[in-house]
């Protein structure tokens, strides 16, 4: 089987072909193409398959990982859309939550709803929170928010009625009235998209889906037609937030489920390392051109949280938008190789503005003026600017030089060598800062942990960043550049559904509890049913549960199988051990409550269990250099001569000690004085890192 994934990022478009027969893969970085993503994705499927030599036609699935969803968010590039909600709630998206992610800032930012107070309508109706109909719905009502969407001009609209978990009756009564009165305009349902309590999260999550479903819509069209045009006719598959996969009619219909599409890809792939080389616990680390994503793999499966944020004020925790639908554990930050750096009050500061693809850090010479991260490492000696990218692509050190000289080093007084340092050490402290989240933060110990470094640019600093904090292994896998590429080779479908119903658990609770999960798997076959799969789903149930009167639920891993009349002690004890591990302790006269219940079906692929994707040959026109440049390692008095080694003739039983910089086409891994460098059996770089103070 012949297959294709490729991700799209903020600066560059990843694909690796993987041929299944013979393991033959190539792997593939071309610019994205901000404006319109698809034209880097059709120009380097041209590419990708000359390099193959094979046709379209040939190709027996396309996986797919996206940033369309995110950037239409977070660049506020979205469909103008309309939200009815229940009278009296229409200020939900502008209060949010009372909480302060800064509690002693006077001026703090909130975030910006993605729809105006001028676009919001109120409909008279009110449902209780146990589903009863406390006021009905008043249709007069709704033909005037009608009526308001279309002289608005507007072409999508969220519907996020209060307590609509529970009794979906209205929402989808207002449905029945839109498309009868204004079919044009595309619908979304908060009691469909994100059946949970709590107004503002779900009328949040239901409004990012509806602002970004026409986007989505018309890029996957796009995307198929061209494929089609193509001579391609077999699947194409979209990576999920949550590291699954999903058919092209559900991410259109739920885009908000794709909004992590490619960080979920990298740490699948993270997980996918881990197992090769016998570690259960690893920090992923993908550092591309706009962005670095950390995130975790605990006991060798991604951690998985049921909400998520996105578009933070400053990255901070609480400041985002909150979005009701499973994702990866992922914490990420302005820190790609594109951030650009200045300088402020006497200091620099790094990102987490980017240059991105267009017109990208100035060494691309195209038009670009201001400093990145980027930039400094060309300066730095760590790369090199006539083979990055394999030597695709050709980098002005000079220009780069000017640019911080004149932007930092005459500010602050500082000579060439030293502003490009600081550019590096900034960056590299802003990821060791969010690392500590990652790791510490949430109660994991870094010594216990490896790192798994890939991105065009993790690789680059990884070793100094896991010195930092004390991970004492990092492993750079093959193909690291193209990571979350070859992370979708290895992903299989996956549906997510859940239900608000809050209950008091006991003994007694299993035939209740049997009867709302009947309900959730119905809801996943309908979906399921896209897929046209023959073989059986395997089926994983999640609880998220606390003491009564608490604010907050934890995640309760339950039993598969056959919900008999004891799941009810069967959940108490599953609780328990959730709640112990996280807040170390139990109260065993307090009730225990269930609030949401979640049902995951993932589809066997196939290819679960296949070989890592591997390249045969260099992506790139030119071949790999072994040899030596000029390279700054403070440890070492500032620039030395560093040894440069092709990685693709690194033979399995040499050791290399830094400092050294081994090249890949698609990345750059830097290893420090002190550090050891050599292949695993796998095929991939493991760097035993040494310590502070060790070096």
């Amino acid at each position: 089987m012949i297959r294709v994934a490729f991700d799209i990022g903020g600066t560059f478009t990843d694909f690796v072909l993987h041929d299944g027969s013979d393991g033959a893969s190539h792997f593939l970085k071309v610019p994205s193409t901000p404006h319109d993503p698809g034209e880097a994705v059709m120009a380097g499927l041209e590419d990708l398959f000359g390099q193959a030599g094979i046709e379209t036609g040939a190709i027996d699935s396309v996986l797919h990982a996206t940033t369309v969803a995110t950037n239409a968010i977070l660049e506020r590039k979205g469909a103008p859309t309309g939200l009815i909600t229940t009278k009296g709630f229409r200020d939900v998206l502008i209060i949010g939550r009372q909480k302060r992610y800064e509690t002693y800032d006077l001026y703090i930012e909130k975030p910006e709803p993605l729809v105006p107070r001028r676009h919001i309508w109120e409909v008279e109706e009110r449902i209780g929170f146990d589903g009863t109909v406390v006021t009905p719905l008043d249709a007069a009502s709704v033909d005037r928010a009608i009526d308001a969407l279309r002289a608005a001009g507007l072409r999508t609209v969220a519907v996020a009625l209060l307590h609509a978990y529970a009794n979906p009756a209205h929402e989808q009564a207002i449905r029945a009235r839109i498309q009868a009165r204004a079919p044009e305009l595309s619908v979304s349902l908060s009691s469909e998209v994100a059946p949970k309590i709590r107004e503002y999260e779900r009328t949040n999550t239901t409004v990012a889906n509806a602002y970004i479903r026409p986007i989505v819509a018309r890029y996957i069209d796009r995307l198929e037609d061209a494929l089609r045009q193509r001579g391609y006719t077999r699947d194409l598959f979209v990576m999920q937030s949550s590291g699954g996969l999903v058919s092209p009619g559900i991410a259109k219909a739920y885009p908000v489920r794709i909004i992590e599409s490619g960080p979920a890809a990298g740490v699948l792939m993270g997980a996918i390392v881990g197992k090769n080389e016998g570690r259960d616990h690893v920090i992923t680390f993908d550092m591309g051109g706009t962005t670095a994503k950390l995130g975790a793999v605990d006991g060798g499966t991604p951690a998985i949280m049921p909400t998520f944020e996105i578009d933070h004020v400053r990255y901070k925790k609480g400041s985002g938008l909150p979005i009701n639908a499973p994702a990866v554990e992922l914490l990420e930050i302005g820190a790609g190789g594109g951030s650009i750096a200045r300088v402020e009050m006497g200091m620099i500061a790094v990102g987490p503005d980017s240059a991105g693809a267009d017109p990208g850090p100035i060494c691309y010479g195209r038009g670009g003026t201001l400093p990145t991260i980027t930039d400094a490492n060309v300066v730095l000696g760590y790369i090199d600017p006539d083979w990055f990218n394999g030597g695709r692509m050709g980098l002005d050190r000079d220009a780069a030089a000017r640019g911080i000289m004149e932007q930092i080093g005459a500010p602050l007084g500082l000579a060439l060598g030293a502003a490009a340092w600081g550019i590096h050490l900034v960056a590299t402290m802003n990821m060791e800062n969010a690392l500590r989240i990652v790791s510490v933060e949430q109660g994991r110990d870094p010594r216990r942990y490896a790192m798994i470094a890939f991105g065009g640019a993790g690789p680059l600093h990884a070793a100094r960043l896991a010195r930092a904090v004390g991970i004492p292994t990092v492993i750079v896998p093959y193909g690291a550049g193209v990571g979350s590429a070859i992370g979708l080779l290895q992903a299989a479908p996956r549906i997510d559904v859940s239900i608000t119903r809050v209950m008091g658990l006991d003994a007694a609770a299993g035939p209740a509890i049997a009867a709302l999960y009947g309900e959730l798997e119905a809801r996943a076959r309908k979906d399921i049913e896209q897929f046209g799969a023959a073989a059986a789903p395997h089926w994983s149930r999640y609880g998220y549960m606390r003491y009564a009167g608490q604010g907050f639920e934890v995640q309760v891993d339950l039993p598969d199988g056959a919900i008999g009349d004891d799941f009810g002690s069967q959940a108490i004890t599953a609780f328990n051990k959730a709640y112990l591990r996280k807040h170390k302790f139990l109260d065993p006269e307090a009730r225990i409550e269930a609030v949401d219940w979640t049902l995951v079906a993932t589809l066997p692929s196939g290819h679960e269990d296949a070989p890592m994707a591997r390249a045969r040959q260099s992506a790139g026109t030119g071949p790999g250099r072994d040899g030596s440049r000029p390279a700054w390692f403070p440890e070492a008095g500032g620039y030395v001569d560093t040894r440069i080694i092709d990685r693709q003739t690194l033979a399995g039983d040499t050791e290399v000690t830094g400092p050294a910089i081994i090249e890949d086409p698609d990345s750059t891994t830097v290893v420090l004085p002190g550090d050891v460098a050599r292949l695993s059996a796998a095929g991939h770089l493991i760097i035993e890192v040494a310590q502070e103070g060790t070096a």
